[in-house]
């Protein structure tokens, strides 16, 4: 691997319920880089994103991440892959129950935080970060579905990850809430994190112009 190439996944098959969805999966992803994964529903772009982050196992082929070969990490040791990975899910998934400041602490005790001091200021951090800094003590059905995806990319960067995964971060919002969410991601991105996104949205993929791949018909490939 390169110096600065953060993700390498070579000669990968990408499985969906023991079913081969993916076949020949090569990607390169420098440090800091930004790239769009598009193509239609069932076409594999969940099962890749979700092989990226050990949640389905690579059976062929490898992923390098980070300079660590995580095709056969033990579940001991994903804990360690997934303070370096921050995931974005289009459904949110918030605990329902906590409130703004409760879902953030959650995933930081769950990760090894401690210092209570130090999870209140990071909190606040990140709060400010999206936008949310006025938000902390509601709950996520008080909140919009925008300002719940903000709550959702809050929690994806406690632990100051090298990647974000985002599956369809813009999926279920209206067009100007969804281009905030993506300057938002864009934002962090010029942080030097490197963010994978899964996208169908194309108005937004061409005003913002990054490296589109493509999941079709078992290829995964990049657009010209």
């Amino acid at each position: 691997m390169n110096k600065n190439t953060l993700l390498q996944i070579e000669n990968a098959t990408i499985f969906h319920h023991y079913k081969t969805i993916l076949n020949d999966v090569n990607l390169n992803l420098s440090e800091g880089e930004f790239i769009y994964i598009i193509g239609k529903t069932g076409s594999g772009k969940s099962s890749l994103l979700r092989t990226i982050y050990s949640d389905i196992p690579l059976k062929m082929g490898t992923i390098n991440f980070d300079n660590q070969n995580i095709s056969q990490l033990s579940k001991s040791d994903l804990p360690f892959l997934r303070r370096k990975i921050g995931i974005i899910f289009q459904d949110f998934q918030l605990f329902q129950d906590r409130n703004a400041y409760e879902n953030i602490k959650f995933v930081m005790e769950s990760t090894g935080w401690k210092d209570q001091e130090k999870i209140d200021q990071k909190i606040k951090y990140l709060l400010e970060t999206v936008g949310l800094e006025n938000k902390s003590e509601n709950y996520p059905y008080e909140l919009s579905g925008g300002e719940q995806q903000r709550l959702v990319i809050a929690r994806a960067i406690v632990n100051d990850p090298k990647l974000i995964i985002a599956d369809e971060p813009t999926g279920n919002l209206d067009p100007e809430v969804a281009e905030k969410i993506l300057k938002l991601l864009l934002e962090i991105n010029n942080k030097g994190t490197s963010i994978i996104m899964t996208t169908h949205n194309y108005t937004l993929m061409s005003k913002y112009n990054k490296d589109i791949y493509v999941c079709e018909k078992g290829k995964f490939f990049k657009k010209n």
